[in-house]
This record gives C-alpha cells, structure tokens and sequence, in this order.
C-alpha cells in the first residue's frame, strides 16, 4: 500500500457544525451564521481542516432545515447570503474549507416547485414531484397507493384535498420527494442547490439520504414485519433503486467534475461492502466516501429505532473491523464518526457519562477515532465531551420531530400505556437526535455562553454546562479538549499509519477490551482500550516483533509498561 501526496478531503479532519445550537452572535436565542464566524478560530485551532455546516437554508424549519423553501436563500434567523459568503472566506482564509448539507431528495412543501406541483394535475411542475392516485378498500374507504412507513411513522403518503391524489414523503408531510425519473428536475436541482454555491467558493457537500433519489416506478406494497399495523418499514424497497448510480454519474459529469469538491453521501439501508463499494470507487464518479451507520445503530430496535435492545462490544467490534477493512486493496475511501446531529453523544452511548468517567470515557473515544482509516468526522461539542440530557428531563424538554412523533403514535397505539411509554421514553434518552443539538457550551454563563436572551436558548441547555464548558477546559492541560487536540496532532504526524494504514482486530469475542492494530508499510501502532469501569487485564498482539512504545494515553503518570488497564482506559503503543 503506498501513500501519495495529501489529498485534502481523505488527509483532513472535517468539523460539523449544527448551525441552531452553536453561537448565537444576536441573541434571538437561535445560533446563526456571524456567530459561527465569531468561533472560526476555536475551530483552526482545534486542528480542523473542512467545516460541515448543517442545513443554513430557507427553511420552515418542520425538520430543522432539512426541509427546504429556497436553496438559494439563508434562513433569516441565522443571517444573509452575504454572512455564509464572509463564513467561505474566513474558513479559505485559515487555510480551511468549508462543505455544505446538499438535500435533494425532497424539499418543504412551501417551497415554489412544490406550490407549482401540487396547484393542478395538468401544472408543468406536476411531474416534479411523486403523485399517486388512491386505492381504495372493498368497503370503499380510501387507502394510500402503498403501506409504506414514513420513517418520521405513519403513512409515507399524504392526501392532497384540491387534486384529489396522494404525494410520496420519505419523511415529514412537510417533506414532499422530488421526483429524479425527470430531468428537468435533476437539471433545476443541480442549478439552484448546487451550482449557485459552488460558484461563491463552496468546497463541496455532505449529501443527505443520498440513496433515496432511485425508487423505481412500481411502489409496490412492503412486507410486513410490524403486525400491529398497517404502515410497514420499507427502506428495502427507496433504497439503492434502480438508477441510483446513473443519477450520481450524471451529478458528477455535469455539476461536481468542474469543481476541486469532496462528496460524502448519507448511506444509511446499505448493509453489503460490495454494494458500498458501488459508490465510492475512484475509477467510477459517484461519491468520495459515504458514512455507514452500524456503529451509531447498535442498540436501535428492529421495528422502530426508539425500540431498544441491548448490544456488546464484539458486536461493535465486528462493525468497526467491517467499515475499516472494506476498502483494502481497492480503490474505494471510508469514514470514522460515533456522532453526528443525528445521534445521541457518544459518550452516553457508548462508555459512561458518570461524574467518575466521563473524562476518560471521552478520551477514550477520542484515541479510538482518532486512530481509525479513512476521513475522520467531530461533532460539534465532542471535543469536550457533551453527554446526553439528564434522565429527569421530560418529553415536553424534546423538540425533534422524530422522537415526538413515535412517542404519540405510541400513546396513541396503547391507550397511553405507562409501560409502553417508559420504554420509548428510556429509549429516546439514549437514541434521541435532540441530545446533540442542544446549545453549544463556552462557558459558565447564563445559557453556556450559547446566547445572552434573558429568556435563554431555543432548546435547554444542558445542566451541567457551569462545569464542562470550553472556558474552562481551554485552562487545564489536562482536559478532553486539550487530549482531543493532541489527539488530532498526533493523528496527523503519523497519517499513513492512523489515516491511511491497514486496519486489524483481535481477540473479537473479548466482551471488555477492545484491541486492534494499524500497519502501514513497516510500521505498527496497536490501539488498546478497556470499555468498562473494571480493571482489564489485555494479551499483546502478535504483530510481528519488535519493542513496544507508549505514544498515547488517556490515564496520568502510565508508562504502559503494566498490561492491565484502569476502568476506560486507551492506550497506542508503536510497536518499532
């Protein structure tokens, strides 16, 4: 395996950015884009290389911006056209770039094309969108023209009073698909959501459910797997469909080609490495990398996400070793993440957010993503390591569409059950999407620091902001901020082994440690790290010989000699 020269998006760490919840620079209590700005430093300075800014557009804001009104506009409340513009130059200016969420599947049902498409069956823009007829029922009642499950629940269909039939949403109601089987759609989107900015300097895109655009032309009818009713999951079904591939082709040829850009798609239903491997080939333009969600599902149930069950460490192991080894000997590139806007924080979900480890449980992770393959992604808040809301916190704390909408459809389903509901509502405690959009913390003022509204943020802030803050971890050497920007230094120092170097795991079925290694060439780094309060015992790999040095650790005064590790304790060793 050899190594060329840096190429910026595979070599880079990319930050994202959650634009609602990260500075608010005019008190309105909703963060903005100024605000953003007013931070490009604290950025620069972590080590960040690429910006990923979450939805900034026009927006009625039903699903936190992924619903668009107008892709050539900025949601006011977080500022102007010209704001992202100065965000673009103060990003080029430190030597960074800056990436945008490209949301093409669907846009809100206030957006023009739609109002067009939906004013009559015989609008121009009627084939825009995707409009079916009804069935109806032997009895006569009216039924969608399929049992598809929305993934926010319920019908995947919504009735249209003035024209008599039903539009597909995917998601929200407010979310109406786009139609891809027409051209002048792809040529309309390809013009107002891509073109337009990367003709003011955009470096590229973070593309949202970026296998969903194919769906075929049946819509045939899902089995059913959820017996209680007539809505059934159907990812199998508006995934991955037929011209998925001719459509990314055509993306590339006529928008991306003429651009130095990077693509990473939201490939979420796509369980098979050589079906990945489709759409990531360098040879084939499609996509530079995709994120694969495994590893942030473990634990999501097998009937809804807000259904949990329990999950162990081979499991995740087998994950990580699954996404880090699918591109050897090819030409494909992949991704580490364990959190995005999307994801309860990683530290809840995957060590303890305990007073006692909390610390060391970030800094674990922080050597655990740290030394993986391929493009490494922050989240906003990791850094420090945020955790999940208190469990005193009750639904009505909870703003994400897709938590309330399951936790309803389940009062509604069983009368109000408390059982039913306690199960939800643990669940959403540590699955929730609303865990990392809550306020940014800088400080140990009112609100974080997040905004000076006298009434506070738009969403709580978390409790325990007076203590875990950026303030005061900038202050202390030994920090999670300070650990993750070592972290990332030494990331960098040694890129063909962490980034680009092959991965290998042993001792899978240990349920404790989690033990792996990354060669490169002659080079070896073994990655040791206990996921658990309990002292750990772990057997040195054999990987080949040769003295074994401590580079990393996140417990004061180790000199890694002793192979035993204190309660989530990680360690890197070269092993020379």
């Amino acid at each position: 395996m050899t190594v060329s020269e840096p190429i910026w998006w595979k070599d880079g760490v990319v930050y994202q950015i959650y634009p609602a919840s990260y500075k608010d620079s005019n008190n309105d209590g909703l963060g903005d884009i100024p605000g953003i700005v007013s931070k490009i430093d604290y950025i620069k300075d972590l080590g960040v290389d690429i910006v990923w800014l979450s939805p900034h557009y026009d927006s009625p804001q039903h699903d936190m911006g992924y619903d668009i009104r107008d892709y050539e506009s900025v949601y006011a409340p977080y500022g102007t056209v010209a704001d992202v513009e100065t965000l673009i130059e103060a990003c080029h200016s430190r030597g960074m770039r800056l990436i945008f969420d490209l949301v093409i599947n669907h846009t809100s049902d206030e957006h023009k094309w739609f109002e067009e498409s939906r004013s009559s069956k015989d609008n121009p823009k009627r084939d825009w969108y995707i409009w079916r007829p009804a069935k109806y029922a032997a009895d006569g009642t009216r039924m969608p023209p399929n049992n598809w499950r929305s993934i926010f629940s319920g019908s995947a269909w919504e009735w249209d009073e003035q024209t008599q039939e039903y539009y597909l949403h995917l998601f929200a109601k407010q979310q109406p698909d786009l139609n891809w089987e027409n051209p002048a759609t792809r040529r309309a989107l390809y013009d107002s959501a891509m073109e337009f900015w990367l003709k003011k300097g955009v470096d590229g895109f973070r593309i949202d459910t970026v296998n969903m655009y194919s769906k075929g032309t049946e819509y045939p009818d899902a089995p059913i797997i959820d017996s209680g009713i007539y809505e059934q999951p159907a990812s199998g079904l508006f995934c991955n469909g037929p011209r998925m591939h001719e459509f990314l082709r055509e993306m590339n040829t006529t928008v991306l080609s003429k651009y130095d850009t990077m693509t990473v798609g939201e490939l979420p239903h796509t369980p098979d490495p050589a079906h990945v491997l489709r759409y990531i080939g360098s040879g084939d333009k499609q996509l530079d990398m995709v994120f694969q969600f495994d590893i942030v599902d473990l634990g999501g149930g097998k009937t809804h996400k807000y259904e949990m069950e329990p999950w162990t460490l081979p499991e995740m192991k087998r994950v990580v070793e699954k996404w880090q080894t699918f591109i050897h000997n090819t030409d494909g590139w992949t991704t580490a993440f364990c959190e995005n806007h999307d994801q309860g924080r990683s530290i809840s979900r995957f060590a303890s957010d305990a007073p006692r480890w909390r610390e060391r449980s970030a800094k674990l992770l922080a050597i655990m993503m740290s030394a993986m393959t391929g493009t490494l992604f922050v989240y906003q808040g990791q850094e420090i390591g945020m955790i999940n809301a208190p469990k005193d916190w009750p639904i009505e704390e909870y703003k994400d569409i897709e938590s309330i909408n399951y936790y309803n459809s389940v009062a509604k389903r069983t009368n109000n059950d408390s059982k039913a509901l306690d199960r939800v509502m643990k669940s959403i405690q540590v699955l929730g999407r609303d865990h990392a959009r809550l306020p940014m913390q800088w400080d140990d003022s009112p609100y974080a620091g997040f905004t000076s509204r006298k009434e506070g943020a738009w969403m709580r802030t978390h409790d325990d902001y007076p203590t875990l803050n950026v303030a005061s971890q900038q202050k202390n050497p030994a920090s999670v901020l300070n650990f993750w920007k070592r972290m990332l230094r030494t990331r960098k120092e040694y890129r063909e082994l962490f980034i680009h170097g092959m991965f290998e795991v042993f001792d899978v079925e240990n349920e404790h440690t989690f033990v792996f290694a990354k060669k490169f060439k002659g080079d070896t780094a073994v990655v040791v790290l206990n996921f658990g309060e309990d002292q750990r015992e772990f057997k040195r790999p054999d990987v080949g010989g040769g003295k074994w040095e401590l580079l990393v650790g996140n417990v004061e005064g180790t000199d890694g000699t002793v192979d035993k590790l204190e309660g989530y304790e990680g360690r890197i060793y070269l092993v020379n």
